[in-house]
């Protein structure tokens, strides 16, 4: 199962990219609503979430997904059942995946991109401590996949399809929607 998780204040393109095209490749996905049901993103648009924190299977985790956006990031960021589940998918060899402004926030302040190779919204690499900053859409080491920002957010959701459902169905899922990478 993909978990994607929602904060007041999220990215909408960054969350829903990934869950849209995951479902495409046919992944398992379900949005968590981290601050309710019904969460507002960060232009106001409401979304209502699949299921709540209480809902989330651990063990049956493949991949937790964490938007940016601010707020979003922060309130994902002060979240003890975020940091609960990211650190049990760290702990148990699964994909943690953050975009935007996530990488520094969360992942950053949980010490996770440490000797990694990551990218965050520009200006906010100092929060990804000890991370080798790169400089593309997405950034993929290992289990930890990092997107720049929404101008990314189709990268990312595709290296993200690639991690669960394999290269073939990533490729079918672009050749789906016409995509071309800009990079």
């Amino acid at each position: 199962m993909v978990y994607v998780l929602l904060a007041n204040g999220f990215e909408e393109v960054e969350a829903l990219t990934p869950v849209d095209l995951l479902r495409r490749a046919g992944a398992d996905v379900k949005t968590v609503g981290i601050t309710g049901k019904t969460v507002t993103s960060s232009h106001n648009v409401p979304v209502v979430a699949d299921i709540l924190p209480e809902d989330v299977c651990f063990e049956e985790t493949e991949m937790v997904v964490l938007p940016g956006g601010m707020p979003g990031s922060i309130n994902l960021n002060e979240s003890e059942f975020v940091h609960k589940l990211v650190r049990y998918c760290a702990d148990n060899d699964r994909y943690i995946a953050a975009i935007c402004a996530a990488p520094s926030v969360v992942l950053g302040s949980m010490d996770l991109l440490q000797h990694k190779k990551a990218i965050c919204y520009p200006g906010m690499e100092d929060g990804m401590t000890l991370a080798t900053v790169v400089h593309q859409n997405c950034c993929v080491d290992g289990k930890i996949i990092t997107g720049r920002a929404l101008g990314g957010a189709m990268d990312f959701a595709l290296a993200l399809c690639t991690a669960i459902m394999g290269d073939a169905a990533a490729k079918q899922v672009a050749n789906s929607i016409c995509y071309v990478s800009a990079e």
